[in-house]
């Protein structure tokens, strides 16, 4: 009973660590005169992917790297079937064209460079299949350009509006971020722990909680940050926080992990990155099909239908 308190605990605790983290370390850039534009492009990005980052570290230190791996894929399928589903149902998705057309195939490539990359065995017929050191300083590679493209737009994209942020003293923005960030380790460590003690308890594989479970868990920020966009008919910020985070998720989170420790890659898994794959190709098909460049209701119901029917299946198969 205790395991499954700490569990809850370890998601409260993740995600308030991470919004306080991102309040503080925000309140400080908008003091230091840096723009809003930038704040959210790192800052607020980085913090929204923090839950994953910590979840991943931890379970790369304790060599858990299913659930690693499954946290990982599981947000991302989560990320566009589920909340960007979500989002599309509350109101029409409007994406911009650069959205469409760059950072939604980026997204894309992300899973694809994935597959190639943990499929040693099947490609190479190598003895072992996993995701290196050397393949995380790829997926670095990827990440720093990605970054390169992100800053790139912030120059020449007239539409992005300054937002408006509360700037707090240097004392209590400090504070934020020291507690934010005891909340993200606490909250990180209790997560994984609990996960691996779960899977045990209940016979099923550690995959299957991560891609699940934490994965949903790890992704509520995202949901939060999409559905109120959405609300507030902001329909920009809710797709390009979804896709910025699946590129965030595998170049920048997955790419650390496997520094950390070489994740072993069990084949059984591929049906996991295919799914992430068609959950890419399906919201790059939706811009075209009936109005173009949005997400219409009946589209976000089909998306959060399919992923009911995904987690269905991984329940019934793993």
């Amino acid at each position: 009973m205790i395991t499954y308190i700490l569990f809850i605990l370890g998601f409260i605790l993740l995600i308030k660590g991470a919004d306080l983290l991102v309040d503080g370390s925000a309140s400080i850039a908008k003091k230091l005169k840096i723009s809003s534009i930038v704040i959210g492009l790192t800052i607020v990005a980085f913090g929204t992917s923090a839950p994953e980052f910590i979840v991943n570290i931890f379970a790369s230190v304790q060599g858990n790297s299913e659930i690693a791996i499954g946290n990982i894929l599981g947000s991302n399928i989560a990320n566009i079937l589920l909340i960007l589903g979500i989002s599309a149902i509350i109101y029409p998705i409007t994406a911009k064209k650069n959205t469409v057309l760059k950072e939604i195939p980026l997204s894309l490539l992300a899973a694809v460079v994935l597959g190639f990359m943990a499929n040693d065995m099947i490609i190479d017929g190598a003895s072992f299949s996993g995701i290196t050191r050397i393949d995380g300083f790829i997926l670095l590679s990827f990440f720093i350009i990605f970054l390169y493209y992100t800053f790139g737009i912030t120059k020449s994209d007239t539409d992005i509006v300054e937002e408006k942020m509360e700037v707090f003293s240097y004392s209590k923005a400090v504070g934020f971020i020291i507690l934010g960030l005891a909340g993200l380790v606490i909250g990180g460590k209790w997560i994984v722990d609990g996960a691996v003690k779960i899977a045990v308890f209940f016979n099923i594989s550690q995959s299957l909680i991560g891609l699940t479970i934490v994965a949903i868990g790890t992704s509520l920020p995202e949901l939060a940050t999409s559905a109120i966009a959405a609300y507030k008919k902001q329909s920009d910020i809710a797709l390009g926080n979804v896709v910025g985070s699946n590129i965030f998720n595998i170049f920048w989170i997955l790419g650390v992990s496997a520094i950390i420790r070489p994740l072993p890659f069990n084949t059984s898994s591929n049906g996991d990155i295919a799914m992430t794959i068609f959950a890419s190709i399906i919201l790059f098909i939706v811009m075209f099909i009936g109005k173009k460049r949005v997400i219409e209701r009946w589209q976000g119901v089909f998306m959060v239908t399919s992923y009911v029917g995904y987690v269905v299946f991984l329940v019934l198969t793993k």
